[in-house]
């Protein structure tokens, strides 16, 4: 593996293509190309730990390590055969295969994910008289295995666990949104840490938390024990210390506020146990508070938010939407409010023209993330008056 130019790519969700390809840019990845839910881009050993550690909106890293063309089962087969794999992984170790097929000629991933695992097993028996064990649950080493029509392409996963799983999180709400969505919907509503930060219905506290991450400059997996690189027989242990050292000595003091309000104590349980788990107690305020009846505390003020979904509240979409934003207009002038909604007609109902609308999917539902900006008056009158 040539540890000076990686080529690597990133998953992320769908519209979070672009908010990863800048976090890519300013942590120093070059060649950068933005794909259908991933990143394709280059770098050094030092920069795959350094996203690992700190990209935000990155779900998955993957480095491929082989490539080529298989019309057959026997091809495929053999391909993998050829392959050095004790170049990059011992006898001892388990390994794990992910595999992901779009193809007519091969049609099941797990019989291709089989194959190729009958091909590693039998390179290291043919090699050392020894097989190396498959672990699916904790393995050592973790394959993607990528078939698109004939072309294969075999990678090593650089993470393990999908970065979404940030270490922080005690407890779930009923449908928590993930922290890669979550991050990736407020870079999108361009929250920096300048000013406050409302999520007027915050569950079980994600975006909260994310809101504090990014407004402090924490590394995404501050709390994280375990990566996949770790077990790679060029993993740099000296040099994955200095790259956290210089990113933790990067955290910055923060002086606006970051409150949640809900009204579902379940849910302000939770929300208390993760923001303790991510040691923000000090940053982020929670309050028992009905959204509908608040008024606008907090200035300058950003509100990002994922309304929750009907098993929490026992009202129509309709009329929630429309207490949305008649909240919006009766009790948060000059605001900048976003949320997110599988409601795809919910825009309509809050009684408000959004100013943006992005398509995005929490899970499999198709969403809309959409922007509201709130003036005292009209819009009309407002730039009347800044442009006198």
């Amino acid at each position: 593996m040539d540890t000076q130019n990686l080529k690597i790519q990133i998953k992320t969700f769908f519209g979070l293509e672009p908010v990863l390809a800048e976090e890519i840019k300013k942590l120093g990845g070059t060649n950068v190309e933005i794909k259908n839910r991933a990143v394709n881009c280059e770098g050094d050993l030092g920069f795959l730990y350094k996203i690992n550690y700190s990209a935000r909106t990155a779900l998955k890293i993957l480095v491929p390590v082989l490539t080529f063309k298989a019309w057959d089962e026997s091809r495929f087969y053999d391909k993998l055969f050829a392959f050095p794999w004790d170049d990059y992984m011992s006898v001892d170790q388990s390994f794990a295969i992910d595999a992901t097929v779009y193809s007519e000629r091969f049609r099941h991933s797990q019989f291709m994910s089989q194959k190729m695992k009958d091909a590693v097993v039998d390179y290291f028996k043919f090699h050392h008289r020894k097989r190396p064990n498959v672990d699916t649950t904790d393995p050592d080493i973790k394959f993607h295995l990528h078939i698109d029509r004939e072309l294969v392409t075999v990678s090593f996963d650089a993470s393990g666990d999908a970065l979404f799983k940030r270490g922080y999180r005690r407890e779930q709400g009923e449908a928590p949104i993930n922290e890669v969505l979550a991050s990736g919907m407020l870079q999108l509503a361009g929250w920096d840490g300048k000013g406050n930060f409302l999520d007027p219905m915050c569950g079980s506290g994600t975006l909260l938390i994310e809101a504090a991450m990014i407004a402090m400059d924490l590394p995404a997996q501050i709390f994280r024990k375990k990566f996949a690189f770790q077990n790679w027989k060029n993993y740099d242990a000296e040099l994955f210390q200095k790259i956290k050292e210089v990113r933790i000595n990067r955290i910055k003091e923060f002086t606006g506020k970051i409150v949640g309000y809900d009204l579902d104590s379940q849910m302000l349980n939770a929300a208390h146990l993760n923001v303790e788990a991510a040691e923000m107690e000090d940053v982020i305020e929670i309050k028992r508070q009905d959204f509908f009846e608040s008024k606008k505390e907090l200035f300058p003020l950003l509100m990002v938010f994922n309304p929750p979904y009907d098993e929490r509240i026992e009202i129509t979409d309709d009329e929630f939407y429309k207490k949305i934003g008649d909240t919006f207009k009766k009790s948060y002038p000059n605001t900048l409010a976003w949320f997110i909604s599988s409601d795809l007609d919910a825009a309509k109902k809050v009684g408000l023209r959004p100013s943006r609308r992005i398509k995005l999917y929490n899970g499999k539902l198709e969403c809309r993330f959409l922007q509201f900006e709130m003036y005292e008056g009209t819009k009309k009158v407002h730039k009347l008056e800044n442009n006198q």
